[in-house]
């Protein structure tokens, strides 16, 4: 082999030009190592970015990791850009770069984009592909359809190392080949829409569950290759379930091989650590003001929905981007210029961020904001001051349920409006309703464990919570194991407590959510109108003393209404309920059902009459199970309104 680089680029001068102006969103064609043939000789091409860099060569197995060899050239435009031919090398190939910095420092970094990394404390970057022959055509075609803001989208949330692994080797990471297997048929079975990945961006920290991310374009190579990870996601999408991929653009750690002073300057990050150090999670911000910062994370964005098909991106951490002084005492921050707390930098990035995936993909996509505080507009376009996302999640409303249902049964009354506040917001952006790992972690105990009362009860009130969150306007998202009412804390280093299914109750639980899936994708009324205000009206939502909570589901015809009854009293109501004239009304669900292991009492419909009750012009009386809820369809019949009209005379 000879011992030498030479000179070679993929770079256009139009290339160099968006790259510096921050508009560049597909880098991952040019920065990295990809095959190439010079002079009709094979190799592979490299470029990376170090504008303050002294020095950059290409080490490996090819070379001994020896800095002296392969010396890549620096670009004449001052883009910061060294580049450079390889003969002889192929995919498997492993290297990194090697940095000296004006002070004669040689730093040895992982390639930022590299598509394939090491598992081990060396974590070099490997040439690699993401070269795959897709069969998803049909799903990719159509996807809008299952993507659109008036889809049933119910999300299963999943960390791909703990979600099952093999029984007689519990310390061994399935394959991306093997989790497809037992996930897919799972997943079309419980009647979930879509699943989310927590980050499978390469990261080398395994408590920090993929949130501390080195290889933004690196698949994870503890679960295989990206042609590995490309046929999990294929599966799914033959299966017609969607791909919503966790997103990192907020931070990254200071690993000696990663973004952190990447060329002996703070190249990524800011170097005011009032704005490039995260003070919780001990990493590094990354400066979005920074046009070449911008071009990397949204080409990184594009890369994620292009080469791997996903259908959306839920981005972490948002809360933190757009707060200068999130998790910050007074005098660590530095105000913007109109002297306030916003970052306007991390703003104006994510409306190009979501200005960029839109305009790409259009509505065969979706951004999802995991956004805590009350930033205003996040749902709503760029082009009307907005933010650009398609959701954001509802945490106020997580908060607020979990707070409720942690409460005694007598002190109910006294925080009843935990569960309606919700509706005083719920359409001031497009929600997701989240029930997500943050809540199963940190000595914050399982969602069963946080129910109130006996064990009987414990499982009652989770069963009547997810018929609330299904019923309440907004999309889903459940973390796996909560489906069948995991008891331990979600532990990312074992599989979920899948044994726990031989128990009914457990049994019961992952059969009403399987249930409630079918049903929320089946009835109109639930999903149709889901971020529209008409799709929701309250017919009880002041009855503290008996807490029982009424309201309506309305879908675009006139006709299509659910009603949903919620009886958070360990007690048997007969309850009496205002109702349209002319309607009449069937039990579809009733989470006290035997099947789910509930105690089997059965909701019925005791007496109908032609009295006034809350602005109806008819009442109705049901019999209420105890710590249920129940569904109830209306159905419209001139027969039945007649002869009810003609028996009252």
């Amino acid at each position: 082999m000879m011992n030498s680089v030479k000179t070679y680029t993929l770079f256009t001068d139009h290339d160099v030009y968006l790259f510096k102006e921050g508009r560049h969103y597909k880098l991952y064609g040019k920065f990295g190592a990809h095959s190439a043939e010079k002079e009709g000789v094979k190799g592979v091409y490299f470029s990376v970015w170090a504008p303050n860099a002294k020095k950059v060569s290409v080490i490996g197995n090819f070379n001994n990791w020896n800095h002296k060899d392969h010396i890549l050239f620096p670009r004449w435009d001052e883009s910061g850009i060294w580049e450079g031919f390889i003969e002889g090398l192929t995919w498997g190939t492993l290297y990194k770069y090697a940095i000296e910095t004006p002070r004669g420092e040689i730093l040895e970094k992982s390639d930022p984009y590299a598509l394939s990394w090491e598992q081990n404390i060396q974590a070099a970057s490997l040439v690699s592909t993401t070269w795959y022959e897709w069969d998803d055509q049909e799903w990719m075609d159509s996807r809008w359809k299952r993507n659109r803001l008036e889809a049933p989208i119910s999300v299963y949330e999943l960390h791909l190392g703990s979600w099952v692994r093999e029984e007689d080797q519990p310390q061994r990471f399935l394959n991306y080949r093997d989790i497809a297997k037992k996930l897919v048929p799972y997943i079309k079975e419980m009647g979930f829409t879509h699943v989310e990945f927590m980050p499978v961006m390469e990261y080398p920290y395994e408590p920090s569950w993929g949130y501390q991310i080195t290889g933004f374009y690196a698949a994870t190579s503890r679960f295989g290759s990206p042609q590995d990870l490309m046929f999990l996601i294929d599966e799914l999408h033959n299966n017609e379930i969607g791909v919503i991929l966790d997103w990192v653009p907020s931070h990254f750690p200071g690993d000696a091989n990663g973004l952190h002073r990447f060329d002996g300057s703070y190249l990524y990050e800011h170097e005011d650590p009032r704005k490039g150090f995260h003070p919780d999670w001990k990493s590094h911000i990354f400066n979005y003001g920074r046009n070449e910062v911008k071009s990397f994370l949204i080409s990184n964005a594009m890369f994620w929905l292009d080469r791997y098909h996903a259908d959306g991106l839920r981005v972490d951490a948002v809360t933190s981007m757009l707060h200068l002084d999130y998790s910050r005492n007074e005098g660590e921050w530095e105000p913007n210029i109109y002297g306030t707390n916003v970052n306007l930098e991390a703003k104006t990035f994510l409306q190009e961020f979501n200005t960029a995936v839109y305009k790409e993909f259009g509505n065969n996509i979706i951004t999802i904001a995991e956004e805590s505080s009350d930033f205003p507009m996040l749902t709503k376009p760029v082009h009307d001051g907005g933010v650009g996302f398609g959701m954001k999640w509802m945490m106020g409303w997580m908060h607020d349920t979990l707070d409720y249902f942690k409460e005694d049964f007598v002190n109910r009354k006294f925080h009843h409006h935990k569960l309606t506040f919700a509706s005083m917001y719920m359409y001031n952006e497009n929600y997701m309703m989240p029930l997500s790992h943050d809540e199963v972690v940190h000595g914050k105990a399982s969602l069963i464990y946080k129910m109130k009362g006996d064990e009987w009860q414990k499982f009652a009130n989770l069963r009547t919570l997810y018929v609330y969150m299904y019923t309440h306007p907004g999309a889903k998202l459940l973390f796996m194991g909560d489906e069948f009412g995991q008891t331990g804390e979600w532990n990312f280093t074992r599989s979920l407590d899948w044994h726990l299914l031989k128990y009914p109750v457990h049994q019961g639980m992952q059969e009403m959510v399987k249930d409630l899936n079918h049903l929320y994708r089946s009835e109109t009324a639930f999903y149709e109108n889901q971020f529209d205000k008409h799709g929701f009206e309250w017919i009880e939502a002041d009855d503290l003393e008996n807490s029982v909570y009424v309201y309506l589901r309305k879908g675009k015809k006139k006709e299509d209404v659910l009603m949903v009854i919620l009886n958070l009293a360990p007690k048997v109501l007969d309850y009496k309920i205002g109702i349209p004239a002319g309607s009449h009304w069937k039990v579809i669900l009733n989470s006290d059902d035997e099947k789910y292991s509930g105690s089997g009492v059965r909701p019925e419909i005791l007496d109908e009459t032609y009295e006034e009750w809350r602005n109806y012009s008819k009442t109705m009386t049901v019999k209420l199970p105890p710590l249920a809820g129940i569904i109830l369809r209306q159905k419209k019949d001139k027969k039945y309104k007649l002869h009810r009209i003609k028996h009252k005379r």
